[in-house]
């Protein structure tokens, strides 16, 4: 089964990083779907949900920002200052952070707003990781 190595990177530390059969994020023009083999690019990404297939089918999803995606020959990596993984971060530690804007490209986001994407996706886990905040 073909593969792809992705890396997503915040400004405070490495999020992910393994093999993936496909990952989908969202481009500054759109959803971006990237297989293996994907032609090389370099890219802006809107704030949004970075969906990871893994090998087994089971999915991993990482709340980014915007920020940076760079495609070369069999890696992907993304790169953003602030990053909220799915399955580390508790009800209560999110509370304290509900209150705070994120701005990425002259566009404000409430935390809440972030956290209604992460809920209505399939493979929420209940829990978010807050990384970093601006």
């Amino acid at each position: 089964m073909a593969t792809v190595k992705v890396d997503v990177v915040s400004a405070e530390k490495s999020l992910y990083s393994g093999v993936a059969k496909f990952v989908v994020l969202p481009g500054e023009s759109g959803e971006l779907g990237i297989l293996p083999g994907h032609t090389p690019l370099i890219s802006r990404i809107r704030p949004g949900l970075v969906r990871i297939v893994l090998e087994d089918d089971s999915e991993e999803t990482i709340f980014v920002a915007g920020g940076l995606l760079e495609i070369q020959p069999g890696h992907v990596t993304v790169l953003s200052d602030t990053a909220i993984r799915g399955g580390d971060l508790d009800a209560e530690k999110a509370s304290k952070y509900k209150s705070n804007t994120y701005t990425v490209d002259d566009r404000e986001m409430e935390l809440d707003t972030v956290l209604e994407a992460m809920q209505s996706t399939p493979t929420y886990n209940r829990t978010l990781d807050v990384v970093s905040n601006k």
